[in-house]
């Protein structure tokens, strides 16, 4: 039986992100740090914190090489993998900034944020990748090494142009790491730019130590704890509680393949953590609902009443909630219904994390329910991340926990959440007017986001800039709206639109899958554009629209849909590197749709 001791640095012991790396080797040499999958092999390798620790030292030789000074810009840009790690690392002991770009971001924000920082060097994560940013990253005369990872030999046109295994092999020397205090820059990274350029933010050693050990703190995590990680580390969020909070810990990590491969690499993995964006879960969530509407009566009911009830059990377990004897039946819904569920997740989740946006009511209440704990956490870039988070023996699903150790909350003017703490930004690369902006003359970091406090809790109530106002004066929370929406399998995105206007309208993106089925029914012809505007298309989208909306006041009710099939990515400029629709882009793009909406009905 496995013995559950804990073994978490202190951030006083670690002082600096590379020395809470230096501090995990020397606890744990042998221990596994990082599994990943090997492709020419097909099987899963670990890697030790001592593996690790030998390639980080032959990284900072050759970074020394380079002639980089402490403060100088390194960038990396690779997806989830042990090389990612062991290139910060190595940057990290040498004083030395990382900027940490998003592999599948356009190639003008890759290049913007290159230039914007000054880098010197750059890490691509293969030819493939290397090919589609050549054009705008070669005229970019600060950056005097470019490295090519995974083989990139058939790509190097010489000069600065590398292949990272070449590069590696010329060093030999040993080279110490460098010391440096906590509160030097550790990082530059961007914000997701949902309108105009992204910014810089930059974050120091102790900047994101505080955010590590807040989520710790929330999470409880043992050297026994197996973490999948799927978000890209660029992510703030994955950054501090799905690399760094591990290694404070001593936990391991494994890296998943892919979103379309998580089925399979949660059986073939299963870990005990999971880290995510809600979308993940939601994605599930109406996988499943999908999969219900195909069972029997009585496989559905089993379902739905294993979900009443193991939810009424974590409501007796946090003391929301008396016994009754409904509770009788979990032994055996548990053996019917949420054991096989949970078995589909590898059969060793003791929790998951939700961050990056609002996890919405049902999706949580399913997961819960079937006996998964999730637990939501809220923050900005500007944050670490972390400012709040849902602790197990304190979990309120309707909010976004309780401030971390360090952190101080209050409500400021129209409700807006104001942060400040240990874990706040030394302010934006080259753009004071926007950190004073961001941040007044007390420290106080102005989130954008409106909330209020009951019970040491944060709830979430919207976003200032984000609410719409309809001509008769309602206030209408267009992103809450968009998420319900977006729970009904039709739907893939959405997006509310109605400011100033005598009521709401939709655009809303189909998933083809669900539109194929949904347009037959209605004996249409999915493949035939016409069917998109049919007026029973309309009748029956706004119907189901309406049901996904019933919890919503009167007043928010979609009048008009629009629907498309081509969907917002990140190619097209209509999704941010971290998937938030940027809402103006959009707006202007299907402009002439959007006022065929509220002409005269």
């Amino acid at each position: 039986m496995t013995q559950w001791i804990k073994d978490t640095i202190p951030v006083d012991e670690a002082r600096t992100l590379d020395g809470l790396f230096r501090e995990r080797v020397r606890r744990s040499p042998r221990a596994v740090a990082y599994r990943g999958f090997d492709k020419a092999t097909g099987v899963w390798q670990d890697s030790s914190w001592e593996d690790i620790a030998g390639e980080v030292a032959r990284w900072r030789a050759a970074l020394v090489g380079e002639g980089l000074q402490p403060g100088e810009r390194v960038a990396v840009l690779l997806r989830n993998c042990k090389e990612w790690v062991i290139f910060e690392q190595a940057a990290l002991s040498l004083g030395l900034t990382v900027v940490s770009l998003y592999t599948d971001d356009r190639p003008d924000n890759t290049a913007y944020m290159l230039s914007d920082s000054a880098a010197k060097l750059l890490l691509v994560q293969d030819a493939t990748q290397w090919r589609r940013l050549q054009s705008v990253i070669e005229p970019l005369p600060d950056l005097n090494r470019i490295l090519i990872g995974a083989g990139g030999r058939g790509a190097l046109g010489g000069g600065r142009l590398q292949d990272a295994s070449d590069w590696l092999q010329a060093t030999a020397a040993k080279v110490e790491p460098r010391d440096h205090g906590p509160d030097q820059l550790a990082y530059i990274v961007y914000t997701s730019g949902t309108t105009g350029r992204p910014k810089g933010v930059m974050l120091s050693h102790h900047n994101v130590l505080t955010s590590a050990a807040g989520g710790v703190w929330v999470l409880d995590v043992y050297p026994q704890d197996v973490f999948l990680s799927l978000l890209p580390v660029t992510h703030t969020f994955e950054r501090s509680l799905g690399y760094y909070s591990p290694m404070m810990a001593g936990a391991t990590v494994v890296y998943c393949r892919s979103i379309p491969q998580l089925a399979e690499d949660l059986l073939a993995v299963r870990p005990t953590v999971m880290i995510c964006v809600p979308r993940v879960f939601e994605r599930i969530y109406t996988r499943v609902q999908g999969q219900m509407q195909k069972r029997s009566w009585l496989g559905r009911r089993l379902f739905y009443l294993t979900i009443d009830i193991g939810w009424r059990r974590f409501e007796v377990a946090q003391g929301r909630a008396s016994h009754t004897p409904s509770l009788l039946l979990w032994p055996l819904l548990e053996r019917l219904v949420a054991r096989k569920f949970m078995a589909r997740l590898g059969g060793r989740l003791r929790w998951a994390a939700s961050g990056g946006a609002a996890l919405p009511g049902p999706v949580a209440r399913m997961f819960i329910g079937l006996g998964l704990s999730i637990v939501q956490g809220y923050g900005l870039t500007e944050t670490s991340p972390l400012i709040s988070g849902n602790r197990l023996d304190d979990n309120d699903p309707a909010s976004v926990g309780v401030p971390i150790p360090g952190m101080e909350v209050r409500i400021g003017e129209q409700g807006e959440l104001l942060a400040r703490g240990p874990g706040l930004m030394l302010g934006y690369w080259n753009n004071h007017t926007a950190t004073y902006q961001m941040i007044d003359p007390d420290g106080w970091l102005h989130t954008g986001d409106q909330a209020r406090i009951a019970n040491d809790h944060i709830y979430l109530t919207g976003r200032i800039k984000d609410i719409l106002v309809l001509s008769n004066g309602e206030k209408v929370p267009p992103t809450d709206m968009e998420e319900a929406i977006t729970l009904d399998p039709l739907f893939e995105q959405a997006l509310i639109v109605g400011e100033g206007q005598a009521w709401l309208a939709a655009l809303l993106v189909l998933n083809p899958e669900q539109w194929a089925g949904f347009a037959q029914q209605l004996k249409l012809n999915p493949l035939d554009r016409a069917s998109l505007s049919d007026p029973r298309t309309q009748s029956a989208v706004l119907a189901r629209v309406a049901a996904q909306l019933r919890d919503f006041p009167a007043y928010a009710k979609v009048r008009r849909a629009a629907l498309l099939q081509d969907p917002w990515t990140i190619e097209n400029g209509m999704l941010t590197p971290t998937q938030k629709v940027k809402r103006t882009q959009v707006m202007e793009r299907h402009a002439g749709l959007i006022n065929g909406l509220f002409s005269e009905i």
